[in-house]
């Protein structure tokens, strides 16, 4: 399965935090991300992960081209809505494009531990039908 990682810079430590303890689930699928976010992931973890260009300046968009083809299984995209900085990326976008293509997304650490434990456990994989 392909997972995608977006973080604002508020929550970047959590995910590394995330993906250290969910590494051993994550090393099984193909993982994605907006290149910062993706570089302190590989930096804590030693996963290989697909990087795109930095949110602010097109990874957003080349994620969403990903979804957009249906070749995005379950984003995690942990953001900041008290504090979001005018250059990050926009959480809009990527859930719209996530509702529109039934692509499950975690904008939260709750919702993403509970997605990737679905994961592990194979409930994801009727996306499979859908490509």
């Amino acid at each position: 399965m392909n997972v995608g990682f977006i973080a604002h810079d508020s929550k970047k430590k959590l995910m590394q935090n995330f993906c250290i303890a969910y590494r051993g689930i994550l090393s099984k699928n193909e993982l994605f991300a907006t290149g910062t976010t993706g570089r302190l992931i590989e930096e804590v973890t030693n996963l290989n992960v697909h990087k795109y260009l930095a949110g602010h300046l097109g990874g957003e968009q080349q994620m969403g081209a990903q979804i957009e083809h249906n070749e995005m299984d379950l984003v995690i995209f942990l953001r900041d809505p008290l504090s979001p900085k005018s250059h990050e990326p926009d959480v809009n976008n990527v859930t719209r494009l996530c509702d529109i293509h039934n692509i499950p997304i975690a904008t939260n650490l709750a919702t993403a531990e509970l997605l990737v434990k679905a994961l592990d456990r194979g409930d994801l994989e009727w996306r499979e039908m859908y490509k």
